[in-house]
């Protein structure tokens, strides 16, 4: 399933159903850590990265691991909850998956910014169409200096 169809599938059905049936399909059990990860990070929102993730989780049980965090993050973004996205700074950091978005990243501070523009979707359409490629997925991020950093 690619990225836009799973996407469509995660908004339509609650991420806990998902991962429930993602894990009985291979046999693995649901635990309250699990759930407990996927709850935080459906919580924190943004682009976290696994460390981020597992300050928060623990946060709320002191118990949980890194390598648990990221063995559901993985889950997660095997069966579609998730999108992993890097941005040039070594971390892999994850987001809720969902309507396609583009990111500016700053490379001073990393803020993360989501934007939607028709006119540039339309245009990367366009330019596919125009090299005899039939668009099946894509990202576009880019880098800069924030306005805040920029002072």
């Amino acid at each position: 399933m690619n990225d836009e169809l799973r996407s469509r599938h995660v908004r339509a059905e609650k991420p806990e159903r998902i991962l429930a049936r993602y894990m009985a399909d291979r046999g693995l059990k649901s635990t309250r850590q699990r759930s407990l990860i996927l709850e935080t990070f459906f919580n924190a929102g943004g682009h976290l990265n696994v460390e981020e993730l597992l300050a928060k989780v623990r946060e709320e049980d002191s118990r949980v691991s890194a390598a648990t965090v990221y063995r559901t993050m993985k889950l997660l973004t095997e069966s579609g909850i998730a999108n992993a996205r890097n941005f040039g700074d070594g971390q892999t950091r994850f987001e809720i998956a969902g309507e396609h978005h583009d990111h500016l990243i700053c490379t001073t501070c990393g803020r993360i910014v989501e934007f939607e523009d028709e006119g540039i979707e339309a245009r990367q359409a366009e330019i596919a169409r125009a090299h005899g490629f039939t668009l099946a997925n894509h990202k576009m991020e880019l880098y800069g200096v924030c306005s805040d950093c920029a002072r």
